[in-house]
This record gives C-alpha cells, sequence and structure tokens, in this order.
C-alpha cells in the first residue's frame, strides 16, 4: 500500500506543531512554557495603563464618546446633609446633535464604589452644544466620584 507524500507531510507537521513549546517574554527573560504557566501565578499586565476610572473625574466609555464629547469645569462640594454634589459642563464636539448616555459613580476616600451609582441618563446635546449635568449622592459615604459618558444605544 503506497502513502501519498501529503498525508505523511500533514502527520509530520501535526506531531511536531503538538509537541512545539512556545516562549513568553516576560521582563527581558524568554521563558520557555510547554504546559500552562510555569512555576507560579503572573503578575497583571498593564495594571497602570488602563485605569482612567481611578484617576479621572472624566471618562469616556466607548471610542465615539471619547470623540465627541469633552467635559469641563467639573466640580464638587459637600452637601449640608454630609452628601457629596457633582456637577460638570458637558460639550459636544461636533457640528450635529448627538445623544449620549452620563452616569456619575461615587467613591469612597479609598476609590472604591460605594455602590451608590445614578443610573444612566439620556442626555441630548446640540451641535457644539453644552449642558450641564448633576448628580447628589444618595448618602455621606462618598468622598470622591468619576463622571462616565457612553453613546447611546
Amino acid at each position: 500500500m503506497k502513502i501519498h507524500p501529503l498525508v505523511i507531510t500533514f502527520a509530520v507537521v501535526t506531531a511536531t506543531v503538538g509537541c512545539s513549546r512556545t516562549a513568553e517574554k516576560i521582563g527581558g527573560a524568554s521563558r520557555a512554557l510547554s504546559t500552562g504557566q510555569a512555576g507560579g501565578a503572573y503578575p497583571a499586565r498593564n495594571p497602570g495603563k488602563y485605569d482612567n476610572e481611578n484617576r479621572e473625574h472624566f471618562v469616556a466609555m466607548n471610542f465615539r464618546a471619547q470623540r465627541s464629547v469633552t467635559a469641563t469645569g467639573i466640580t464638587s462640594r459637600t452637601l449640608d446633609d454630609g452628601r457629596l454634589e457633582v456637577a460638570g459642563n458637558l460639550r459636544n464636539r461636533l457640528d450635529r446633535e448627538i445623544q449620549v448616555e452620563v452616569q456619575c459613580v461615587f467613591k469612597d476616600q479609598a476609590g472604591f464604589s460605594t455602590g451608590d451609582e445614578t443610573p444612566w441618563q439620556l442626555l441630548f446635546l446640540t451641535e457644539n452644544g453644552q449642558e450641564t449635568v448633576r448628580f447628589a449622592s444618595i448618602n455621606e459615604n462618598a468622598k470622591d466620584f468619576t463622571i462616565r459618558v457612553r453613546q447611546a444605544r
């Protein structure tokens, strides 16, 4: 019985690829991995790269919102009953009317959410227009905040 050369080639490639070692570059050293990971847990990749919500008071949640909306004059104050009130001007950067959704996440002194997130509100912005948005926390645990905006669905 004669075996076709392509069958032999396929068998050799399959066996070779199935047993091949993959290399992963970690911090300048190359470590070969045969199954899973070698030697314990890996540190998080880029822990400080995409953490704008931890550092900024205004973030865009998608590319369209980032391109079309900006925020200015963001202020916060503590009300008489200890709650935090936040206000900011959202401005449309485009020459057409847009619809966005806006939300505020209130955070404690350590930067963790207090569980006090406002519902997403629909906001209509005229071409090159600006609207002021206001939010108030429901309890006195809020010490910090992040206003989030996304393109309306």
